[in-house]
Order: C-alpha cells, then structure tokens, then sequence
C-alpha cells in the first residue's frame, strides 16, 4: 500500500511499506533535467547531481562516502533527460541516518572553487570516456536527429565548453529556480513505518524556492539522417519512429509491440538478425517515453560492409511485421514476459522506490501491480497490429558513426 502526502510547501513524499524486507531506500527526485537547459547551460543538471557529493557545511565529501560505507549502505545519483534523482539504499536500523545525510547534501552543499575545479575535470573525462563507446554516442546522436535544437536533442552531460561555464553561483541559482518544493518528490520503500513520512516532513516540509516555471515548448520528431566518421570495428546504426508519451493510454500495446520486436533474446529482431544471418552480436529495440512524446529506437552493431545488409533485413523485418501482424503466440508469451519482469523487479526495494518515484512525478499517480496486470492482459492482436502501422512509418530518424562516415545508399 503507497502513502501519498503533500507537505505544506508542496514536496510531495510517497511510502509504501514492506516490513517483510530489512532494508530502506530512499530516494530524493527533482522534476528537472536535461531538457530544463538551454545551450548555454547544457550539462548543469548532472553537473549538479555530481556537486552534492563534493562536501557539506558539516560533512567534506571523503566524510560523505564514509557516512554511508560505515553503515553497509549504498549511495548514488543520476540525472536523465527530465528528471535527477539522489538516492541511498541502506538497513532499515539506519533510515533516519541515510535521511539526513540525504537532506544535508541537497540543502547544505558548498560547492566550493576546489572541488569545482575537480569535479569538472572528471565530468571531462566522463564525456571523453562516452566518446570512447560509439554504440553509446549512437543514440544521443538520434535524439538529436529526431528533435533538432529542442533540449530533448541535447546530451545529458553537456559540452566541454558549457561546463567550463558553471560556478558556485550559477549552481545555487539554479537549485533556486529549478529545485522548488512542488518539483521534488522524496520516495520511500521498505520497512520503515507510516510515520516515517513526518521524519522527511521535518527536514523537506518548509523551504521555499523560486517560482518554477517550465519554459516548455513542446518537441516535434523530425527525420532526419546524421552521420559520423568515426575510427571503429563495427558500424553502429540506430532508427528512430515517433512513439508515445509516458502517460499514453495505448503505452501497454506499444511495450508488448517493443518486446516481440526487439525486446529479447527470442523478439524477431534478435532472431533474423543476430541467429539467422549472424550480421550483429548487439540489436534491440526499446520505447524512450518522456512527458510529452517518445521514440522507439532500433540498434544494431555491424561490419562497415554489412552496414546495407543489416538495415535492409531490419526494414524487410519490419514490412512483415506490418503485413502479417503479430502471432497469438508471441502475443501471450510477450505478455507473461512482462508480467514476470515487472514482478521480478519489484522484489527490491530500490526499484520499488523509483517506480514510485517516477510515477509521482511524471504521472501524479500510482496503478496497484493488479491494475497494470489487467493493462497488460487488455492487450489484444489487433491493437499492436495497429500500433505497428501507426508506428513503423516512412517517417523516421537515422543515426550513424562508422570508419567511412557516410549513409550508406540502403538508407533512404
């Protein structure tokens, strides 16, 4: 059973309790990411994420990582396209601990020019690493294929040259505007009791911010074509389709559509691709669904000279799909499978806290395991047939790095 309850400046906290666990996590989410930049501070919002553990009024960062080895606890941060969140996993005995040290990192970091300094040359070396793996790069470069110059095309980590831009100041300035109270949510799984909500109210339930204001403009998809030259062994190919936003009501046709498509070891992508013709040892598909669209992306790895083979057997892949629709087989089994994953998942306390995190803060509400059961059984043949013609369309984005650079002419 999740407890929802709004503190009086509007941080939201969510609990659900399992005492049949001996572990907590905690996790604080802010509604703010990379698509709350512009191209001026692109790369601030996981800039941010890293400063919090660079050391408090009371706490240097050595002591921070300390805080939670000594206790046997885990904690961690990431930042994604439209939300931050920082979050500690530890013993239900040391809950109150991990909370205020959780508390101290958000509202007492210091960022001082030190550890600014630092901090930032590792952020270059965390990008030059990301340069480093093409088939991850890949898909940064299809977002920005697909939405152009809206932040949801920037990269989450920014540029080398914004980051050279961030102060002290210019931190705490966007804390201010972007870390209101009605944009965080605290989010509890585990086995501490109902009136764990009121230790967080204590420490979350009274600052104020600025007044946040999304400049949104929502996101068009666009096709187009980039490429990049790139010393590598393999090609790397990602294709880009408009999919749906996070809150779709056909969301669940589209995740059993993904998972026969791509989604595993037996989705007929792996199958043709990889077990029949042995162009790729890495394809898959999956859906990205933000607040207000989506993509569903396809990857695959090849030789440079596999590269026309490879996307023709994927389009080949895709006309037969929207021809002759998916099987009553691979619609049942496709369906069990993401039962089990869901339920599998959820036997960690980490990864109840994030779904209850997330659903709180992109959907504003919570569906019981029972209700997103009978979505995903309400899935029928027909609604992911239509869902893969509304889909895989001529409309599409393509990203590309390989040794030659080029499209090659496959590539419509």
């Amino acid at each position: 059973m999740i407890k929802k309850y709004t503190c009086q400046n509007g941080v939201r906290i969510v609990l659900e309790r399992i005492p049949t666990v001996r572990s907590v996590a905690i996790g604080v989410w802010i509604g703010t990411g990379s698509r709350d930049e512009n191209q001026e501070n692109n790369g601030i919002s996981h800039f941010l994420e890293h400063m919090f553990f660079k050391g408090t009024t009371t706490r240097t960062a050595k002591e921070i990582a300390e805080s939670f080895d000594s206790i046997g606890g885990q904690v961690n941060a990431f930042t994604s396209k439209e939300y931050t969140c920082y979050y500690a996993k530890v013993l239900d005995t040391h809950a109150k601990y991990a909370l205020d040290v959780l508390a101290d990192m958000f509202f007492n970091s210091t960022f001082v020019e030190e550890e600014l300094n630092k901090e930032r040359n590792v952020v270059l070396e965390e990008i030059k690493m990301y340069e480093d793996t093409p088939d991850d790069i890949v898909h940064d470069l299809l977002s920005k294929a697909v939405y152009e110059n809206h932040p949801l095309g920037y990269p989450i980590l920014g540029t080398e040259e914004t980051l050279n831009t961030f102060t002290g100041e210019k931190l705490k300035e966007y804390i201010y505007e972007r870390y209101t109270p009605e944009n965080v949510v605290i989010s509890i799984a585990g086995n501490v009791p109902d009136t764990f909500i009121h230790e967080v109210e204590n420490y979350f339930g009274s600052y104020q911010g600025g007044s946040s204001t999304k400049s949104e403009f929502p996101p068009s998809f666009h096709a187009n074509r980039i490429a990049r030259k790139k010393e590598t062994e393999q090609a790397h190919l990602c294709i880009g389709f408009n999919g749906l936003n996070v809150g779709h009501e056909e969301i669940y046709s589209l995740i059993v559509l993904n998972n026969i498509l791509g989604g595993s070891m037996s989705s007929r992508l792996f199958q043709e691709v990889r077990e029949q013709r042995g162009l790729a040892y890495s394809v898959f598909s999956y859906h990205s669904a933000y607040q207000d669209s989506g993509i569903v992306t396809i990857y695959g790895g090849t030789g440079a000279k596999q590269l026309d083979v490879l996307f023709e057997t994927i389009d080949e892949t895709l006309q037969r799909l929207k021809q002759e629709g998916i099987t009553e087989k691979e619609l049942t089994n496709s369906k069990e499978q993401l039962k089990g994953n869901l339920m599998l998942s959820l036997e960690s306390t980490n990864s109840r806290m994030s779904r209850n995190g997330k659903n709180e803060l992109l959907l504003k509400r919570h569906r019981s395991l029972d209700e997103i059961i009978e979505q995903i059984d309400h899935v029928t043949k027909v609604g992911v047939d239509q869902m893969a013609n509304r889909i895989f369309t001529d409309h599409y984005s393509v990203s590309l790095i390989s040794p030659e650079g080029g499209m090659p002419n496959s590539i419509r």
